[in-house]
């Protein structure tokens, strides 16, 4: 194994995920690359925005003021930065795409050649799971790259 894509979104699971996925590299003495997907542009203004990873500079602002698609990729850069700085390894790889999010994961992947994808899955049920889907399904149906899935459940 030489090259690992690690998935994140901005949930404040996304913390552990990285952690994960990041130590799992290391053990293989692999490089790491971090994958944003700006998917959902209206998230990003919504006060649903949840900070993390001493990304907490946007919760002063109530809500992330962006009025363009570069801005949004800016923020999400920043966050991939700020998270590579956390994880503490200036030679982590970061990008930064737009799309559908499972699609997205795998043409990352096969474009940086990476032998495996790591990603969370929010174990979302019932009428969630159809109205938003699974990113994690959507990429273990259609990748043909191995997904390392760190399931990350909400605290009940």
């Amino acid at each position: 194994m030489k090259k690992i894509l690690i998935a994140i979104d901005y949930n404040p699971t996304a913390q552990n995920i990285a952690e994960t996925g990041y130590l799992l590299a290391k053990s293989m003495n692999a490089e790491v690359a971090l994958l944003h997907v700006v998917a959902d542009y209206t998230y990003y203004s919504s006060l649903d925005y949840s900070p993390i990873m001493g990304f907490d500079s946007f919760s002063n602002l109530g809500m992330l003021q962006t009025n363009t698609v570069t801005e949004l990729q800016n923020a999400a850069q920043d966050y991939l930065a700020k998270t590579k700085q956390h994880l503490g390894d200036p030679m982590i790889q970061t990008i930064v795409k737009d799309g559908d999010s499972g699609d997205a994961i795998i043409e990352t992947a096969n474009e940086i050649n990476a032998d495996v994808i790591v990603m969370g899955t929010h174990s979302r049920r019932g009428l969630d799971k159809i109205l938003m889907g699974s990113v994690a399904e959507n990429v273990l149906r259609k990748s043909s790259i191995p997904l390392f899935i760190i399931p990350v459940k909400k605290e009940e």
